[in-house]
């Protein structure tokens, strides 16, 4: 597995739309952990009222809960020792960030387990003072990193290029790592045909995130992100495969197999050439994509055009035929989405959501994660 690469995929199968059974999510994530892509995988994330489950107890990888600060704080003294990441929601849209921060901090302290915590903040007003109070919790000695959303169920709930670029910038600035969730199911930016939600690319955004590290402009970082190119944006990433992959911590999402075959598809992420092997009546070899979604102008099996494609120039491979990459995925019946995960409670309630002056509307409760 190239290091860039390694770890940039949270398993949020229990989510909206996928909505998997809790014991169908483990027992896949199982599969997961035993594939060829395994090294990609993060954490199987579960809302942390599902900690008590029964079914829970013979899994033994690790976990992420997600909640609100009050749940959390009534599960931290019996989290179990697999519980490796904490995600939380700070504040509402339209709210002070500040009061959430603390209180958050407060319960990392009580802690004595080195989890990893998120800390879910909106990309609204308060914004660049919360990444502060972050960075000054991490020079405290805590394991503080930042969390964001880059999509939801209506399109204001999308930041723009230009407002990603400077919460990414902005994190580079106080070296914290920070994590994305909501919209990133495929490798390049691109429209959803049954929406028509824009939605970014998880490739653009590691390429974004290369660039910043190497100390590129919020407006370099806009470019890229805007990209619906996938061939220079493959390439760029090629260069950087050897490399770990910096600040960005990864993303969920509801459907592995979907960005798998994305990154297989350009040539990114290389499936062995040994045979098939089975283990527990499961194949292991993983998602082999034979059409690449939301690649834009420079893919050959774009959505829009209700092409399944045949592989990426890319990669120089045709692919065998994914059940990920080739669809869009079961979409949420509220919104008509395709292809969207919807994790934890997520910040709710209206108020202005302003990044450099532009403004994101209202939220509807509940929001989508990968």
């Amino acid at each position: 597995m190239p290091p860039l690469l390694a770890a940039l995929i949270d398993d949020a199968a229990v989510f909206p739309p996928g909505n998997a059974p809790l014991a169908d999510a483990v027992a896949a994530h199982a599969h997961h952990r035993e594939s060829w892509y395994s090294p990609l995988i993060g954490p199987l994330l579960l809302p942390v009222a599902d900690l008590g489950s029964p079914v829970l107890a013979a899994h033994g990888t690790g976990i992420g809960v997600i909640g609100e600060p009050a749940a959390i704080e009534r599960a931290l003294p019996q989290l179990p020792a697999t519980v490796r990441q904490i995600e939380s929601p700070v504040a509402k849209r339209g709210e002070d960030p500040s009061p959430g921060i603390k209180r958050l901090a407060a319960l990392m302290r009580k802690s004595d387990e080195p989890r990893e915590w998120y800390f879910e903040v909106p990309l609204a007003w308060g914004l660049m003072s919360a990444l502060d109070e972050l960075a000054d919790l991490r020079a405290e000695g805590l394991r503080a990193s930042a969390k964001f959303r880059t999509g939801g169920l209506a399109a204001e709930l999308f930041p723009s290029p230009v407002e990603l670029a400077a919460v990414i910038c902005g994190c580079r600035d106080r070296e914290l790592p920070f994590k994305l969730t909501a919209g990133l199911h495929n490798a390049v930016r691109h429209t959803d045909p049954e929406t028509g939600l824009v939605h970014h690319g998880f490739l653009n955004v590691l390429v974004a995130t290369l660039a910043a590290a190497e100390g590129a402009e919020p407006a370099d970082l806009a470019e890229l992100l805007a990209s619906t190119d996938a061939l220079p944006l493959a390439d760029a990433a090629r260069a950087a495969l050897d490399r770990e992959r910096p600040l960005w911590v990864g993303f969920g999402s509801c459907s592995v197999t979907d960005p798998v075959s994305d990154l297989s598809i350009l040539g990114l992420l290389r499936r062995p050439r040994s045979p098939d092997l089975s283990v527990g009546g499961h194949s292991t070899s993983g998602p082999s994509g034979a059409g690449l979604t939301g690649v834009g102008p420079s893919g050959t099996g774009s959505p829009a055009s209700g092409q399944s494609g045949t592989g990426s120039p890319a990669s120089g491979q045709s692919g065998t035929g994914s059940p990920a990459s080739g669809q869009s995925g079961t979409g949420s019946p509220a919104a008509g989405q395709q292809g969207s995960c919807v994790t934890g409670p997520g910040p709710t309630g209206s108020g202005p959501a302003t990044t450099q002056g532009t403004t994101q509307g209202t939220t509807q409760g509940t929001e989508e994660d990968a």
